[in-house]
């Protein structure tokens, strides 16, 4: 049985003669006492290389701190960095959970495909918390998305929140509901046959409710830095298993199907990427299907196709943002160029950038060779969190491009052969804008209001500080109020659109997906490009898309029918302004 399977090498644990076992490793600590309300405090013992043990006379539902003593005799309460909740919030007192309490109605459920997938991005508060989520499972079940993927909902300062600013990375947000709460959430999509997926954060600590550093130092390097402070050092074996034990928690004491790994270029150690992918597979064993999902700036080939299914392709929003809207601005810079052509490339190959200079990385070369990859080794979005919500005024795509080229460029990313992601009202047709949202009080708050300013400062757009006083403010009620995701005017069409998309991929695109392999793709215009694959039932995929007002001259095409077209489709000889057609020939 693998170590971290029935319990964490830290935190609170309970015993079978009803008292609890509490460890903390804290290096930087001079000492360390338990307080358990209602309690004697209890001083901890050290066993030397760091680790502080406690039994105490206590269960499930007991409130606990630990209080550690620094050298100059001051001594301060901090709640436990393996917390199962937190219900007063990250500076209140940590719970004791007993982790087996919940009654699963669905423990037979071990988990879809990979190919099969077709995530849908939401904000657990924005949807009215877990219940809330879960209150709008069934709906997208019909629409035909098959994994529903929470941003980060590990506990954070205040209420509102990305989630990328979590500090108790073991608890779930007191302001979504308690931890039965996210279980019936899970429970209820395995019902629906939905997976679950959580976008967890390795490579930082938000900056309000952290103490780690001040007990335990060895936690960051000083030689490095990333944009959050420095960086965690997974040199350590005590830091690896914190994060390793994290990865296994969710998969399998709250039974989600998959993670999606946060900004791992800023981890700056790949083997334990490795490390933890191979120690997940021992500990969810054999029977189930889980999967790992990376966002990595490095466009690192080499780390996928094993234990690591996929990544999160930048490359593929970044040329269709490109194309679509003719921004080439801050990273779009690195696309600017031959559009079309990167289009071919990441079609056939994945990887748009694989070793060559990226202007937005200071001419630095990005990325490996990524064409022996499957496409399913690549998730692909119009849309996430980051690229609506990293904007001034959190816009969606909807506003800033042509409606009959987004509606082309959906087609693309719904019947391509990548996996799929939409963002929160997407599927609508939303028109509320997706800002930055936080809940920080008094200098910080400042700091990050103006902050938030400044950062849109080097846009002609935001050059006038009257124009960056327009940019709202993360911390007022009423920016996260805005951002929840509202039908568009539009909303049964659209949604009737995207549902007749992912009803032809479940039936005729998916089950050939295991084993599919591009041919090639050529480019067609300045704005289309023609792509097919080989899937692994033997059919042949053959996409072709015009994102541009002209027609442009297409030959060879299948003489199958298509399956689908939007737009005036192929004349003889010509593809049609704003036109996506897709054939499917069978093997022969």
């Amino acid at each position: 049985m693998n170590r971290f399977e029935v319990e964490l090498p830290f935190g609170a644990q309970l015993l079978a003669d009803g008292r609890t076992r509490f460890r903390l490793w804290a290096p930087g600590a001079r000492s360390v006492g338990l307080e358990v309300e209602g309690h004697p405090p209890i001083t901890m013992t050290h066993d030397g290389a760091g680790i502080y043990t406690a039994l105490a006379a206590c269960g499930a539902g007991a409130r606990y701190r630990y209080r550690i003593g620094a050298g100059d005799g001051q001594t301060v309460a901090v709640p436990d960095p393996a917390s199962r909740a937190q219900p007063d919030g990250v500076q209140g007192p940590s719970l004791v959970v007993e982790p087996t309490a919940y009654a699963w109605r669905r423990p037979d459920w071990r988990g879809r495909d990979w190919e099969t997938a077709v995530i849908y991005e939401v904000h657990a508060g924005l949807m009215g918390g877990f219940k809330g989520v879960e209150a709008a499972l069934a709906d997208l079940a019909d629409l035909g998305v098959t994994a529903i993927e929470l941003m980060p909902i590990a506990a954070f300062s205040g209420l509102r929140n990305w989630g990328y600013d979590g500090v108790l990375p073991f608890a779930p947000a007191e302001a979504y509901g308690p931890p039965d709460d996210l279980k019936r959430l899970i429970d209820r999509a395995h019902e629906l046959g939905l997976m679950m997926i959580l976008d967890v954060v390795y490579n930082h600590f938000g900056p309000d409710g952290n103490y780690i550093g001040s007990y335990a130092p060895q936690m960051f390097r000083e030689d490095l830095q990333t944009p959050w402070g420095g960086a965690i050092d997974f040199r350590r074996r005590q830091v690896r298993d914190y994060f390793t034990a994290n990865a296994i928690y969710w998969l399998n004491e709250y039974r989600f199907d998959g993670l999606r790994l946060d900004a791992v270029h800023a981890i700056g150690a790949p083997d334990w990427l490795q490390e933890m992918a191979a120690a997940v597979r021992a500990a969810v064993g054999p029977d189930r299907q889980v999967h790992l999902i990376l966002e990595n700036e490095h466009n690192a080939a080499s780390l996928l196709g094993g234990d690591i299914d996929a990544q999160w392709n930048d490359d593929f929003h970044n040329v269709l943002h490109v194309l679509l809207t003719g921004e080439t601005g801050a990273y779009y810079q690195d696309f600017a160029d031959r559009p079309a052509e990167r289009l071919a490339r990441c079609l056939a190959e994945g990887f748009i950038y694989q070793g060559e200079a990226s202007a937005s990385h200071d001419g630095a070369p990005r990325g490996e060779p990524s064409a022996d990859l499957p496409p399913t080794a690549f998730v692909a979005f119009l849309q996430n969190h980051d690229q609506v919500g990293n904007r001034a005024l959190g816009e969606r795509l909807i506003h800033l491009a042509d409606p009959r080229a987004v509606r082309a460029a959906t087609a693309l990313l719904l019947l391509g052969p990548q996996i799929p992601l939409l963002f929160m009202g997407e599927a609508l047709g939303s028109e509320a804008p997706f800002l930055f949202f936080t809940d920080f009080h008094d200098g910080l708050a400042q700091a990050v209001r103006e902050g938030r300013r400044q950062e849109f400062a080097k846009f002609p757009a935001f050059s006038d500080p009257q124009a960056r006083a327009a940019i709202p403010d993360p911390n007022a009620p009423s920016t996260f109020d805005r951002s929840r995701p509202t039908p568009g005017h539009n909303a049964a069409e659209t949604r009737a659109f995207y549902r007749q998309l992912l009803t032809l991929r479940r039936e005729r695109i998916a089950p050939g997906l295991r084993a599919a392999r591009a041919i090639g793709a050529q480019v067609l215009g300045p704005k289309a490009v023609i792509a097919r694959w080989r899937l692994g039932d033997g059919a042949h995929l053959t996409l072709a898309i015009n994102l541009d007002a002209e027609a442009v001259p297409l030959d060879n095409t299948p003489a199958a029918e298509p399956v689908y077209r939007f737009g005036a489709g192929a004349a003889p000889g010509e593809l049609s302004g704003y036109t996506f057609v897709a054939w499917l020939e069978s093997a022969p």
